[in-house]
């Protein structure tokens, strides 16, 4: 595996422009083409596919207007030496993203988020969520200004099912080329889904006999207790100092239920780190 093309799903806001900037960090690294997206979202009434003069001369004003932005959005100092393509879709939806993804064979999505709560009120309600489930490829979600990317210390949480498997390897691949120190995560609840330790080391070493016909990684997984998942990676990763949390997702259902039913709006450390998603 490698890193040869990264989309940048923009919007032309400064959200989009951190993407950018992490994204040309990680092009120059690899040697990657950054695919600049822009989706114009038109309406049914607007398209440039239908007939009648006024609609084709609308969609077209919408178009090279587009086009005009990204000469100005386009001209970062820190994109010199990076081959960039911009391209203008007519989409309605974010989702499609993932279709040129696939059009282009890309190996990463980067998106800049607003979200200002936990890991899963990153991606719930936004764009980037519809971008999140439809992605067949890992999905790089930051929300500020780019200091550093380099991933050395990245948060992987799971809830080690067998149907995260795929996931976990995807993660695995991703990691090993970015040079990346994988610290994997379970997080105990005080609620139903609360299992003993001997309960949890049952279900942790199934995951790895399945997933890497070995039990060598055990040693490497760590065990937290809080009120919810979000708190318990968050804190965690605050503690040994990640430079990235990871997390898996079901697709068109969003977050894994790893998350599901356990979001705390008072969670007191905010992530301030990007996140990155891996589908199953």
């Amino acid at each position: 595996m490698s890193i040869k093309k990264i989309i940048v799903p923009v919007d032309f806001s400064k959200h989009s422009e951190y993407a950018l900037e992490a994204a040309s960090t990680i092009a120059k690294k690899y040697g990657a083409e950054l695919l600049v997206l822009h989706m114009l979202e038109l309406s049914d009434s607007v398209s440039l596919t239908q007939t009648g003069s006024d609609n084709v001369a609308q969609a077209v004003f919408y178009l090279k207007l587009a086009e005009k932005k990204f000469d100005a959005f386009l001209d970062k100092d820190y994109l010199e030496n990076v081959k960039v393509k911009p391209i203008v879709k007519h989409f309605k939806v974010f989702s499609e993203v993932n279709e040129v993804a696939k059009e282009h064979d890309v190996d990463l999505i980067v998106m800049g988020s607003h979200g200002t709560g936990g890991v899963k009120e990153l991606f719930v309600g936004s764009n980037t969520e519809k971008v999140v489930r439809h992605s067949d490829i890992p999905v790089l979600v930051v929300k500020h200004n780019p200091i550093l990317m380099d991933f050395d210390n990245v948060v992987f949480a799971c809830d080690f099912s067998e149907e995260s498997i795929p996931a976990y390897l995807k993660a695995c691949k991703m990691f090993e080329l970015l040079g990346s120190k994988m610290q994997m995560l379970y997080v105990n609840r005080p609620d139903a889904s609360f299992l003993s330790t001997t309960e949890i080391e049952k279900v942790v070493a199934n995951f790895f006999k399945i997933a890497d016909h070995s039990l060598n990684k055990m040693k490497e997984v760590h065990y937290v207790s809080d009120y919810s998942v979000e708190r318990g990676v968050l804190n965690f990763s605050n503690v040994i100092g990640a430079d990235l949390i990871a997390v898996v997702t079901r697709g068109r259902k969003g977050l894994s239920h790893f998350f599901e039913g356990s979001v705390s709006e008072d969670i007191a450390n905010h992530s301030t780190l990007p996140v990155m998603t891996f589908r199953f």
